[in-house]
């Protein structure tokens, strides 16, 4: 299997897992843009959202569940969905998967969104949204 999600729903490579379903996982993005950054994907393949319509649609309650987690967990005051489809569009995995960025009022608007945040500790989000 040489689908890096694909390797991360069969428990091959280890991911820090918020939400799960029988449709859906959610994990923490390795190189999060805010606190919280989650991917919510399809356990099945599915190379993007343009491929296979039908696939946002059986995720979409695994996005709407881990936003409120965030928001609850996080306190974050807003949310940013985003899914890239197509390597022009910026996407990097082409397992389809929906980013759910949480925004906060120190970071407000679009221009500051999008960029790795290195001071970001993923292991204390983690902590944060399992406890």
């Amino acid at each position: 299997m040489s689908c890096l999600f694909c390797r991360i729903v069969a428990g091959e490579i280890p991911s820090r897992v918020v939400y799960a379903d029988d449709t859906a996982i959610a994990f923490l993005d390795i190189n999060p843009w805010h606190r919280g950054h989650t991917l919510v994907i399809p356990r099945r393949h599915v190379d993007d959202v343009v491929s296979d319509p039908a696939a946002l649609p059986e995720i979409a309650p695994a996005i709407a569940a881990t936003a409120k987690l965030l928001v609850e967990k996080l306190g974050c005051d807003g949310i940013n969905l985003l899914s890239n489809a197509g390597a022009v569009a910026g996407q990097e995995v082409f397992h389809l998967h929906v980013h759910i960025i949480p925004r906060y009022a120190s970071s407000p608007g679009l221009r500051a969104m999008i960029g790795p945040d290195p001071a970001i500790d993923v292991d204390e989000v983690f902590a944060a949204l399992r406890g």
